[in-house]
């Protein structure tokens, strides 16, 4: 028996672009910078991870077997005909050729929220932030076009952007009984995990907080040759996006490291004054003048 409300592949594809715009406008904003086709491939793409990460983050019951099920519909030959996201991402997987094991490693990422809520190491979390992130980097590179080389950058940038999502969100995580900030990290200026859940925002915690935020713009510019090596239509877009994450690791500095009670943002003026700044950037460099 066919299902009741098969989409049209274009009607599958609307979808992902309004899961896009209700979960992440910055990330909407940066991706209308890029041509149609890709415009599109690549908000299919954040529909399929908003809704793999959604599955754990948000399931009221057994999230293991939701996110079992999630893993066997994306693994089967054909999405079923009412399934927007999985018709879109599927399309996007063949026309850009994308190999399996990339979204199979984003996966099991997500896999990991179900039996880590703690990280010893920065080493540890690089894995972590490695198949959440740093692959939707890899992915996004087969969508865009790239050189060879390329990909080492673009792994570095999704460790970037994952640490500046852990940094924002260390209250909402607390929350859920997560501490994603490596316990090394928090011995080293004289913290728990304890003091996270328990939101101690004190001269200590604003130290630890300020070597992160360090550490996290270190990585964005260890990764920003990386730009140089995509397609020529689709760099400004990914320089424009990691610009506006990089903005939320300076209005945590301004909310003076809360975390806790109050979500950093970069309000629309600001986000288009990054996208102007980048291209700038991007434009000197073609130039050779930086």
């Amino acid at each position: 028996m066919p299902p009741r409300h098969a989409l049209t592949l274009p009607a599958a594809y609307q979808v992902c672009v309004e899961i896009t715009r209700r979960h992440s406008r910055s990330f909407f904003l940066s991706s209308q910078l890029l041509p149609a086709d890709k415009r599109g491939a690549i908000r299919a793409l954040y529909a399929f991870c908003r809704t793999s990460d959604d599955i754990v983050d948000q399931c009221e019951s057994d999230a293991t077997q939701a996110l079992a099920t999630w893993v066997a519909q994306v693994h089967a030959p054909r999405a079923r005909a009412d399934n927007a996201v999985l018709l879109a991402w599927n399309d996007t997987v063949a026309r850009y050729s994308i190999p399996s094991y990339l979204p199979d490693e984003l996966l099991a990422g997500i896999a990991m929220d179900l039996t880590a809520n703690r990280y010893a190491t920065f080493d540890d979390l690089w894995l972590y932030c490695y198949r959440v992130a740093s692959v939707v980097g890899l992915i996004s590179m087969h969508i865009i076009g790239y050189r060879e080389g390329a990909a080492r950058y673009a792994i570095k940038l999704g460790v970037a952007l994952q640490l500046t999502n852990i940094l924002r969100d260390v209250g909402e995580d607390a929350q859920r009984g997560r501490v994603y900030l490596p316990l090394e990290d928090l011995a080293r200026f004289g913290l728990s995990d304890d003091d996270i859940l328990n939101g101690r925002r004190d001269a200590a915690f604003c130290d630890l907080m300020r070597f992160e935020i360090a550490r996290a713009h270190q990585l964005y510019e260890q990764a920003w040759p990386g730009i140089g090596m995509l397609k020529a239509d689709g760099q400004l877009a990914i320089a424009a996006a990691a610009g506006i994450y990089r903005e939320i690791l300076g209005k945590i500095e301004t909310n003076e490291f809360d975390v806790f009670t109050r979500r950093a943002y970069v309000p629309l003026p600001e986000k288009l004054l990054t996208v102007w700044r980048v291209r700038r950037r991007l434009r000197a460099e073609r130039r050779g003048k930086v």
